[in-house]
């Protein structure tokens, strides 16, 4: 089915309300990725509120705090790919999340109580610490370890790579398949052994390794971190007359890209909107989602770096299309879920039943082998409306889709050299919010 191209003056629709939000990008702070939740995980955004629910795509900031109730994980992603990831009754704190002037980033986290998985990409210039007791890991190599903290002693397993440890115990090299153990005590500094213990949640943290590296291998978005959820989770099309664009697998005819989510307060910043679905970080930071007659919602990513949007921008919305409004007081937290799944589902996968309007919500990362191909063998019939012909609404031609290397197109690429992530104003399987609130007034 042809695709219509944009009209010469294309209205650019930016989101707006009473309160005036600008965009993360004129500071020296910096946003992080919620990027998994599974079971009950909770958040203290340093807002003074204490613990609250927490959900995936939820931007972690500085000074934050996560804590993993029983049977509960958590994986937090970094703008360069790297990942922190969180076992049940495991507490973990956010000291800083900074841009030096140099723009490279630097990252303190603090582990309070639990078992965290690292995998550190370490780009160059990167600094990150990892502090445990009275001691910490400084990372400036790529290198992938598990740290478990118990009462009174921590234990360093460095799978590739090699750490430094430093603090009470003095300096401490643990190479790649060693392990360090540490008497929080002081009775006893640390030993050191040649091997490494197997923990029940190994598997888990490789599994999500091998994830990442499969799906973020090839892809059309200039963005770093969420490559590889737009990949699982959607396609990019050659559009005529539009470019490259990504739409996610499994969207109905009536879907939108703000059926599900939340208007979340940030301080200083105002509000920004968090999706619920897995593959809702990167299109809601960064570019624009376009309404192509026929074809339903898709995201542009945007020629050049522009900083990190809290409000999402759209163009050519469908006539009677109601966007998301924020509220108008400061402070609240504001559920829209107004498109939770109904009618039959498109597929059955194992037991799983694999919904033709979902967009991905409720399915697992990596949990379906072939999601586009099952979007595919669905058709969803589409309504008449003004400008558009009736009859039924498919995905663009397989032939159109495209995964090229990440970067691969001058059009969409950062500024040659660019190391700046996106930055504050001073001025998942996911879970996705659990109360259901008005619809986008």
């Amino acid at each position: 089915m042809s695709v219509r191209s944009l009209p010469a003056l294309t209205i650019l629709l930016v989101l707006s309300c009473s309160l005036a939000v600008p965009t993360f990008a004129d500071s020296q702070a910096r946003i992080v990725r919620l990027s998994q939740v599974d079971g009950d995980v909770q958040i203290d955004r340093n807002l003074g509120q204490g613990y609250e629910k927490a959900f995936i795509n939820l931007p972690v900031t500085q000074g934050a705090k996560l804590r993993t109730g029983q049977g509960a994980r958590a994986e937090i992603e970094f703008e360069d790919g790297s990942s922190l990831r969180l076992t049940p009754g495991t507490v973990l704190e956010f000291p800083e999340l900074a841009l030096r002037d140099s723009g490279a980033r630097s990252s303190s986290v603090e582990l309070q109580q639990g078992t965290a998985y690292l995998n550190f990409k370490g780009d160059k210039g990167e600094e990150f610490v990892l502090g445990f007791g009275r001691e910490s890991l400084t990372l400036k190599k790529p290198s992938h370890l598990r740290l478990e903290l118990r009462d009174a002693s921590a234990t360093v397993a460095v799978f590739n790579g090699a750490v430094e440890v430093n603090g009470a115990s003095g300096k401490v090299d643990v190479e790649k398949k060693h392990s360090a153990t540490f008497d929080l005590a002081g009775s006893t500094p640390y030993t050191l052994a040649n091997n490494l213990e197997p923990d029940p949640y190994d598997d888990w943290d490789k599994q999500q390794d091998k994830y990442h590296q499969q799906y973020r291998a090839n892809s059309y978005s200039p963005y770093g971190y969420g490559a590889s959820d737009l990949n699982y989770y959607g396609s990019f099309y050659n559009i005529p007359g539009y470019g490259m664009m990504w739409q996610p697998y499994l969207v109905g005819a009536g879907w939108d890209p703000f059926m599900n989510g939340a208007w979340m307060w940030y301080p200083g910043a105002g509000y920004a909107w968090v999706s619920s679905y897995p593959w809702g970080w990167t299109p809601y930071r960064y570019g624009s989602w376009t309404y192509v007659n026929s074809n339903g919602w898709f995201w542009q990513p945007g020629r050049t770096w522009t900083g990190w949007n809290t409000v999402p921008r759209i163009v050519n919305p469908p006539q009677h299309f109601n966007a998301p409004r924020m509220p108008t007081a400061p402070g609240q937290t504001l559920i829209v879920n107004r498109g939770a799944p109904v009618g039959p589902s498109g597929a059955i996968q194992g037991k799983s039943a694999i919904r033709s309007d979902s967009a991905g919500l409720g399915v697992a990362r990596g949990s379906v082998r072939n999601l586009g191909r099952i979007s595919q063998q669905v058709e969803r019939p589409v309504s008449a409306t003004p400008g558009s012909r009736s009859g039924t609404m498919r995905a663009p031609s397989a032939a159109s889709a495209a995964r090229l290397p990440a970067g691969g197109s001058s059009r969409v690429s950062a500024p040659a050299g660019s190391t700046a992530g996106p930055r504050m104003s001073t001025g998942s399987g996911s879970s996705a919010p659990s109360s259901r609130g008005p619809a986008h007034r």
